[in-house]
């Protein structure tokens, strides 16, 4: 056993085809639970930018619910197969509200222990998940995987001119929202010098590799969400972060930049911070995969006992 590795029972997982109620509408999930396991601690896992939960998340919960602890794997309102309309549509505070949906479902499940919660977030999910730490002290603990922590740094990452050709569809996507048009949409990942949300080079590659066979991946947002992302700054609340979190940062990460996040998330007064060569979109699978989800699994199992 490699010595980063969890010594812990390998637990038969029951995987549960849920939605929860948020907003106007609902999230899909999945409800992993160890199988034997009475009344086990929860973690709730959201993705990054238009990723849905058949992006790996599945891979990280069902190790969780193998060493024993029950995890609920969601995807955002208007996202893949979960509710809303208008399809593909993006926005900050109805993601955080749908971060808060997803506490209020497992805080109330009867088989869950709803005293012992925890939440995982990865990309722009783990921006969210030290915004809902920062409002959640009761959170037992809290995992943030290569998170985006400061917008402008990330506009820094994809270049002031792969920036600046983006502004033409934000501006129609926003008179389109005023007129009550249908949005105009812009690439989530392209190759660079393209204009997308992101353009690194190994941003499309990364995003399609973690699409498993069957699953199409949606590569088109609502436009109107870049001066939102511009604007979050998450990484800024970590000093007001109550609970133990675990801060994952790839050093070599090209989307969420190492350097403004240690900066960041070294202000979280429980905070622990552990750093790794493998790249932004290498996490989910391989080596690195099996790193990290050991490492989180210890660090889970440690603040749930």
């Amino acid at each position: 056993m490699n010595k980063n590795q969890v010594n812990v029972s390998k637990y038969q997982v029951i995987k549960e085809d849920i939605r929860f109620d948020s907003g106007e509408t609902y999230c899909s999930a999945w409800l992993f639970l160890p199988k034997g396991v009475t009344k086990p601690p929860v973690v709730v896992l959201g993705h990054g930018i238009g990723a849905i939960r058949e992006m790996r998340l599945d891979a990280f919960a069902e190790r969780f619910a193998q060493a024993g602890i029950a995890a609920l794997a969601f995807t955002y309102r208007y996202l893949g197969d979960s509710g809303g309309e208008p399809r593909q549509l993006m926005s900050v505070n109805r993601q955080l509200d749908d971060w808060e949906a997803a506490l209020k479902f497992v805080k109330s499940y009867p088989s869950l222990d709803g005293e012992r919660v925890g939440i995982w977030g990865s990309s722009f999910g783990g921006g969210h998940a030290i915004t809902i730490a920062s409002r959640h002290p009761e959170l037992k603990a809290a995992i943030a995987q290569c998170p985006f922590t400061d917008g402008l740094a990330s506009a820094s990452a994809l270049g002031l001119k792969d920036t600046l050709k983006v502004i033409p569809v934000v501006t129609k996507d926003l008179f389109a929202k005023l007129f009550g048009l249908p949005p105009v949409m812009v690439p989530i990942a392209a190759p660079p010098g393209q204009p997308a949300l992101m353009n690194a080079h190994d941003a499309l590659e990364g995003y399609l590799a973690l699409m498993p066979e069957g699953v199409e991946f949606v590569n088109y947002l609502t436009a109107r969400i870049i001066p939102e992302i511009l604007r979050y700054r998450p990484g800024l609340v970590a000093s007001k972060i109550q609970s133990p979190i675990l801060f994952c940062v790839s050093d070599t990460d090209t989307v969420t930049p190492a350097a403004q996040t240690l900066k960041l998330v070294k202000h979280a007064p429980r905070g622990v911070i552990k750093r790794y060569e493998a790249g932004h979109f290498d996490f989910y699978t391989g080596e690195a995969f099996e790193q990290l989800v050991n490492d989180q699994t210890q660090f889970l199992k440690q603040n749930f006992n």
